[in-house]
């Protein structure tokens, strides 16, 4: 069995939008979205290396400062992608606070930004306490795909879509999963332990099989320590598996781009998180908000054929009826109901 991202919707499907997506076995988790994050503990926080921001409405952008106390005094790299503006964005949120005493920090944290342009282009630009997070040159420059971060462990891809304003849209993968087989494990006689984790970046360095891997665990009785070859370990004790991939679609309107968009980032994904504030019957509301219906993010996940939907972001409207949402996206899912009619804009 492939594990995959752990995903937990911090404030559940009717609060403000944050999604993490912790990558088992990596020490690492992404954020989604910047909502109130008062239910996150500062240890989950600060496995997020990666935040992805979709747009800068307060509800998806107001927990920043939560995130910036918990980071503020270490030494850590946080990048942040967002659509444009993003970088002026957070420049005057940072100025808006005194640094005189960043000075007395013996460890800063740098908030690396990178922009979607709706061109297809970049902006990027570092902000560090060590400068009083006074806003480095930002580069302007041209990229040949929708990837924001490309590594062995974890691939990002961003589009943006419209929400009257330009609003992101993610894709999260893992490219390759290596399988770690407990029995098997059991049957050389080792025992689990952060080894695992060098024995894992091994494999997707494609480092050699002569490799040496120390293999180091705990038992009642002290220590133990072995060091193994890497081909060894590769042919007795794991598998290398397709990873996961989930889809993060929030705020866009039910466009033909838009569409277009989604299917090309969805197609054939394993977990589909999408917004469903407002229940067809309610699709005029959902239009002049530039917002999906249920019956729409349904529709999405059926067409892109993934594996899972799970809705979110629904209308405080329906407080006491969040069922119905959820009904609404799994029998469009599921084909109990009729698919939404294609968008009809040219």
């Amino acid at each position: 069995m492939r594990s995959a991202f752990e995903l937990t919707l911090v404030n559940g499907p009717d609060g403000d939008p944050a999604l993490v997506a912790d990558l088992v076995g990596a020490g690492r988790a992404v954020l989604c979205d910047l909502g109130t994050l008062a239910g996150l503990s500062p240890r989950k926080l600060l496995r997020v290396g990666d935040v992805l921001l979709s747009h800068a409405h307060l509800d998806h952008f107001c927990g920043f400062e939560h995130l910036l106390r918990v980071v503020l005094g270490r030494a850590r790299t946080v990048r942040l992608v967002g659509p444009e503006g993003t970088i002026e964005r957070l420049e005057h949120r940072l100025a808006s606070y005194s640094w005189n005493l960043a000075g007395s920090y013996r460890e800063g944290v740098i908030f690396s930004v990178v922009e979607v342009l709706e061109s297809g282009g970049r902006r990027r630009a570092s902000l560090a306490l060590a400068d009083r997070f006074r806003c480095g040159q930002i580069e302007t420059y041209a990229v040949d795909s929708d990837h924001v971060l490309d590594e062995p462990r974890l691939s990002i891809r961003a589009v943006p879509l419209d929400h009257e304003i330009p609003c992101l849209a993610f894709a999260l993968a893992e490219p390759k999963h290596v399988q770690i087989w407990r029995n098997r494990l059991d049957a050389m006689g080792l025992g689990t332990g952060p080894w695992l984790r060098s024995l894992k970046d091994a494999v997707l360095a494609d480092a050699p099989d002569v490799t040496s891997i120390v293999a180091r665990w705990h038992t009642p009785h002290g220590s133990v320590e072995r060091i193994l070859p890497l081909g060894l370990l590769r042919r007795k004790v794991l598998e290398v598996v397709p990873g996961q991939r989930v889809v993060y679609v929030t705020d866009c309107a039910w466009t033909r781009r838009n569409v277009e968009r989604i299917l090309d980032l969805a197609r054939g994904a394993d977990t589909l998180v999408i917004e469903a504030p407002f229940l067809d019957a309610d699709r005029a509301q959902a239009r002049s908000r530039r917002h999906l219906t249920a019956r729409e993010a349904g529709t999405l996940g059926r067409w892109a054929a993934v594996r899972r939907v799970i809705p979110f972001h629904f209308s405080p409207r329906y407080a006491g009826r969040y069922d119905l949402l959820e009904e609404e996206v799994r029998a469009a899912f599921e084909g109990r109901l009729a698919p939404a009619e294609p968008p009809r804009d040219p």
